[in-house]
């Protein structure tokens, strides 16, 4: 499961069409099959139930209504982007979830990003969409009904992480790998040693600095294959925004894409921990040129 927090926005019809994979609608009704959980204070807004009937229109009109009611409310970086969105995408492998999973998975996650406080009858609007294969989608207006902002904590990105990792405990997912395969080490271990004679010194120390440069290849941080992941995620994220038919099937595509680029990152780390180590400075990388991650990210 990976979990994905978006640049906060200044109105829901963008984050909710991008969790819905289509443009909002006024003639569309989204059933609690679609919003699998919402803010607890949603129950005595409307008490006769009349969110079942609500169109994806009236969803996104209701996430963005606390900014036009409170004008004077601002994050601690004194703005007015209120409208906060994450999503996690289980693995392609994953099983079939049931609608109470993802409701179950939905206030984890909201509490681990502070949008919903157990008790906390007017804390801020959120709701939660399952409307893709795999993927559930979190919106909230960060402002409260008491005027003031909902405060979210430091490192929100590795903290929805790490409660990614408990649900799958929990529910018996996937958990995407994050570091070298251990099996596919020890393969690649065994057949750099088999039949082997004792290598000399210069050879070692040559090794080594290959060993050396596939590390920095691999890097997370600052590897050039890091850099072209990034580039071609960032491009499927703003494709899959895209009203157009393409938009969509082409961010899915390049989705793909990444991930094989993420599988090679993993591949050459396995073979670099197979070698040897060595204290000399190992050739430097090319890096990508600026015009090129220019034009990709456009």
């Amino acid at each position: 499961m990976i979990a994905r927090v978006h640049t906060r926005g200044i109105d829901a019809t963008e984050a909710l069409a991008e969790a819905l994979g289509r443009p909002v609608s006024d003639q569309e009704g989204l059933t609690e099959y679609t919003v699998v959980a919402h803010w607890p204070g949603l129950d005595y807004c409307t008490p006769d139930d009349e969110q079942k009937a609500w169109t994806s229109t009236d969803w996104a009109e209701h996430l963005d209504d606390p900014s036009w009611q409170h004008h004077f409310a601002a994050s601690p970086q004194d703005d007015r982007r209120a409208l906060w969105h994450a999503d996690v995408r289980l693995h392609p492998s994953d099983r079939t979830l049931t609608g109470p999973e993802w409701s179950e998975i939905a206030h984890r996650l909201a509490r681990t990003a502070s949008i919903h406080t157990p008790g906390d009858e007017n804390g801020c609007r959120w709701i939660a969409v399952q409307a893709q294969t795999g993927r559930l989608d979190l919106i909230a207006n960060l402002i409260r009904p008491d005027d003031t902002w909902t405060p979210q904590p430091h490192r929100l990105a590795q903290l929805l992480s790490n409660e990614c990792r408990r649900i799958e405990a929990d529910l018996g997912l996937i958990t995407p790998r994050t570091g070298p395969d251990p099996a596919q080490t020890a393969r690649f271990a065994a057949r750099h040693t088999a039949g082997q004679d004792e290598p000399s010194v210069g050879s070692v120390e040559a090794t080594a600095q290959l060993g050396q440069l596939l590390k920095r290849l691999a890097d997370e941080n600052t590897g050039p294959l890091a850099t072209v992941r990034g580039l071609v995620e960032h491009t499927a994220h703003r494709l899959d925004r895209l009203p157009h038919a393409y938009g969509p099937a082409t961010g899915h595509q390049l989705e793909l894409i990444a991930r094989r680029l993420h599988g090679l990152q993993q591949d050459l780390d396995a073979t670099a921990a197979t070698l040897p180590t060595s204290t000399r400075t190992p050739p430097p990388v090319a890096q990508l040129p600026a015009a090129d991650r220019g034009r990709l990210s456009r």
